[in-house]
């Protein structure tokens, strides 16, 4: 005859084994959580882990090294013509109209995320209301609520409805959060500010699936000191610039990132997170870094290669089992399709989808990136207005230019068509039938 207790007993583990098959169920259903950070104006060689030896980058490399490094994501030379194609999925030709400002009309991530039951929050650099455009209406510049308009249930933000006419970025920062101005005080630093808000609404949504989208206020001039540098300890030095500032901002910028990867730790939600890194352009042309590949000066707003590769790096511990160098060349429009495929949707976007690469796959997901860069800003800038495509190695312009980049890094020396051999001539045809797809530049007035 069986004995109560043991009856009890078994009963007990039966209970264990429901219990922790349930959870195991949950989590396996429960919906990732999405970070996506991107950096202002730093190029490539800007991390140690692509052979940065001017800057020390150890918690992005970290996340690198034991995510996926993509070693070809091509931007736009500029931040407002990336920002406006990394958050709608979508060419440039067929949605920026002005320079910092992004249409009312348009559908964003932070909308898809939200449709979807995520909690979404913006912090950091907004730039979109057209601040300074005369062809926007004063009510679009005065309007504290078109984050929310486009997906976003909060935000914590600079230079939403006033320029940096009224205050900068970094000590004593302008920042709007919510519909009201932040008390200013010269002892506070904006990425400082902003991030803590990224790390409160972490903790806010920990249990709930979030998407969190953090343009970040660093690594754009004024090159300034952080509060790790030195010369923060004096209040009259904090707007003294210099660009021997750039590596404590880079290496703040790098800092940052840590902290959020840590508060993830901390919440027990790394495993199931997907943070992502990526810059908007290449790093200002004022700046030379130095890396293990040669001195390499920054071309930002120009379309050579120093002016449009960027660093970008995926981490998330649940499905990225094993480090992942993917040297394949990526586009901004990528984004807002990899996340349609995270959320089970139909890619509406311009983009193609890399979660596969996330679990392993090592088929190119993409054989060129198209380029199309008309930035409708000052005179300066737009003399660098151009179309091309290319894949790795050759870079084909609408004019017909076609460049080695692997022995013309500069562009300097465009390839003769007498000169090609049978590949080249194959991949110029190829490059040829892309940049074809797209609508040639208007002409300036």
């Amino acid at each position: 005859m069986i004995k109560i207790s043991t009856l009890i007993k078994s009963f007990i583990i039966f209970l264990i084994f429901i219990s922790i098959g349930c959870k195991q169920t949950e989590n396996e259903i429960r919906k990732p959580n999405v970070i996506l950070i991107m950096a202002d104006d730093i190029g490539y060689e800007g991390l140690g882990i692509n052979g940065s030896l001017s800057y020390n980058t150890p918690n992005l490399d970290a996340l690198a090294s034991n995510g996926v490094n993509f070693t070809n994501a091509i931007a736009n030379p500029l931040c407002t013509p990336s920002r406006v194609k990394i958050m709608t999925g979508k060419y440039n030709y067929k949605n920026y109209d002005y320079f910092t400002h992004l249409n009312a009309s348009e559908k964003t991530f932070g909308n898809l995320f939200q449709e979807n039951g995520y909690q979404t929050a913006i912090v950091g650099k907004w730039q979109l209301n057209g601040l300074k455009i005369k062809e926007i209406d004063q009510k679009i510049k005065d309007d504290n609520t078109r984050p929310y308009k486009f997906g976003f249930d909060e935000y914590c933000l600079w230079q939403l409805t006033k320029t940096k006419d009224f205050g900068e970025r970094f000590a004593n920062p302008l920042i709007e959060q919510n519909g009201k101005f932040l008390e200013r005080n010269n002892d506070l630093y904006g990425p400082d500010i902003v991030s803590d808000y990224a790390i409160d609404f972490i903790q806010r949504n920990k249990e709930k699936p979030f998407f969190l989208y953090y343009p970040m206020l660093l690594v754009h001039d004024p090159f300034v000191p952080t509060p790790d540098s030195e010369e923060w300890n004096n209040p009259d030095l904090r707007y003294k610039k210099s660009n021997i500032f750039f590596k404590d901002m880079v290496e703040y910028m790098d800092k940052i990132v840590g902290k959020i990867a840590q508060e993830l730790k901390a919440q027990g939600i790394e495993d199931n997170t997907l943070i992502m890194f990526v810059g908007d352009n290449g790093t200002n042309r004022n700046l030379v870094t130095k890396t293990n590949f040669g001195d390499v000066k920054g071309a930002k707003g120009n379309t050579i290669t120093h002016g449009v590769h960027v660093p970008m790096i995926a981490s998330w511990p649940s499905k990225i089992k094993n480090p992942i160098i993917y040297d394949g060349v990526v586009d901004l429009t990528d984004f807002y399709a990899t996340f349609s495929d995270i959320l089970n949707l139909s890619n509406d976007s311009d983009g193609k989808s890399l979660t596969h690469i996330f679990y392993g796959s090592k088929k190119n997901v993409r054989e060129t990136v198209t380029i199309y860069y008309d930035p409708k800003w000052s005179i300066n800038v737009d003399r660098h207005r151009n179309i091309f495509s290319q894949d790795k190695r050759y870079k084909l312009y609408k004019n017909g230019e076609f460049f080695d980049m692997k022995n013309d890094i500069l562009e300097e020396n465009p390839l003769k068509e007498k000169d090609l051999d049978v590949n080249e001539k194959l991949i110029k045809e190829k490059l040829s039938k892309e940049v074809s797809k797209f609508p040639s530049l208007p002409i300036l007035n």
